[in-house]
């Protein structure tokens, strides 16, 4: 499976935003990694097809982006999550689980486990206009899961996470990736997250972003972020960029 990225570029008026990036992206864990205002959201949402570029291509397995087929397989979780205040985090799931077209009892089962899979069973009865910042994160991410996607594109889905929660998630995206692989692409500016999750590391320009470095991380699974080899990988990034960890 690919997702195929050629010549992609985003223009507002005077503004380049994203300039003619090209890339193939293929099973695995991608980190896109940039600086904050490099262009790495504007992208994402031409990956998503929420924006149109001014000019350049976008498909997956050869169906483009506009099409029923590649909405079908996409699962996203914006910067912006979208959410109704009203819904219990049990209901909004519920409802998510329920657009993919599963029945009643299915839909049920499905955001129960996407509860556990976030540890939000305590929440499940509470309104989601109640939670914390990070709370509302995890309901995003179970959300991006509830359609089973096989491309999944996530945009810093870690940011507004505690160490604690944002450590646990890390290691839920990494169990359920190992169990059904898929292609996925995080948006991140944290060198030791990019790092420590993905299988390659697309390093872009500050805008107008373009593809700066690419870097394959050929290390095992688990990851020890003080591992020398770990410690070299993140120490080359850093040297090429103005980002810290």
């Amino acid at each position: 499976m690919e997702l195929n990225v050629n010549r992609l570029s985003k223009q507002y008026k005077n503004k380049i935003a994203v300039d003619r990036v090209s890339y193939t992206f293929e099973e695995g864990i991608y980190g896109l990694l940039g600086a904050n205002g490099a262009g790495k959201t504007t992208f994402m949402r031409m990956l998503c097809g929420i924006l149109e570029p001014t000019s350049g291509e976008v498909s997956y397995n050869g169906i483009s982006v506009a099409a029923e087929e590649y909405r079908a397989a996409l699962g996203y979780l914006p910067q912006d999550f979208g959410y109704y205040p009203g819904f219990t985090g049990y209901d909004f799931l519920l409802y998510m689980a329920a657009l993919k077209g599963l029945g009643r009892g299915h839909a049920k089962k499905k955001a129960k486990e996407l509860l556990r899979f976030v540890s939000l069973e305590d929440m499940a009865k509470k309104k989601i206009k109640t939670y914390s910042g990070g709370m509302k994160q995890r309901v995003a991410l179970a959300r991006a899961y509830a359609m089973n996607p096989s491309l999944l594109l996530m945009d810093e889905p870690f940011g507004a996470l505690d160490a604690q929660t944002r450590y646990q998630m890390e290691e839920e995206v990494l169990r359920i990736w190992e169990k059904e692989k898929r292609t996925v692409i995080f948006v991140t500016n944290n060198i030791e997250e990019a790092v420590y999750l993905g299988d390659r590391i697309i390093l872009l320009s500050e805008c107008p972003a373009r593809v700066k470095a690419v870097y394959p991380i050929d290390l095992p699974r688990p990851r020890n972020q003080i591992d020398p080899a770990f410690l070299r990988i993140r120490e080359s990034i850093e040297a090429n960029t103005d980002l810290a960890l």
